[in-house]
């Protein structure tokens, strides 16, 4: 059995003999790594890394995010097993996140990565300059041989 060909795991034993196949359309797989690399997900999961954080310490700490998007991504990072929410009987009611484990290790590989882009963007940074610069130019020529093609008018 694999996910290419059931699409759903039906329980945690029948999870333990799959080959999960992040490549295969209806692999389950494919929906943690969208929630994981998603542009909110990763930024939340770095966030958390740094330690717990009550819902609108995070919405400060991931600058831009909006509280549909952070209440949305939460959910599924939680669903996922990555999060783990724990609301305090208080009043009012006080409510935490942070990673378990496993999200803990996922966020680990993930700032690796993020780390890597921050260290690189000067490179980043001039590429994109030389590709702006290349289409500007061959833009300009592609225009100019139209206008050409046209009689000059």
């Amino acid at each position: 059995m694999d996910c290419e060909r059931t699409g759903a795991v039906s329980s945690t034993a029948d999870a333990e003999n799959l080959a999960f196949d992040v490549f295969a359309r209806a692999c389950p797989s494919r929906g943690t790594l969208e929630h994981v690399t998603g542009k909110w997900g990763g930024l939340i999961l770095g966030a958390l890394h740094e330690g717990s954080f009550r819902f609108n310490e995070l919405r400060r700490r991931v600058d831009g995010v909006s509280e549909k998007m952070l209440s949305q991504t939460l959910h599924a990072l939680e669903r996922d097993g990555l999060v783990h929410r724990e609301a305090q009987p208080t009043n009012p009611p006080r409510v935490d996140y942070r990673l378990t484990p496993l999200g803990s290790a996922v966020a680990e590989r993930l700032l690796a990565l993020i780390y890597l882009v921050e260290d690189r963007m000067p490179e980043v940074l001039s590429a994109q300059e030389r590709y702006d610069t290349v289409r500007a130019e061959s833009g300009e020529a592609a225009g100019r041989a139209t206008t050409a093609g046209r009689g000059g008018r």
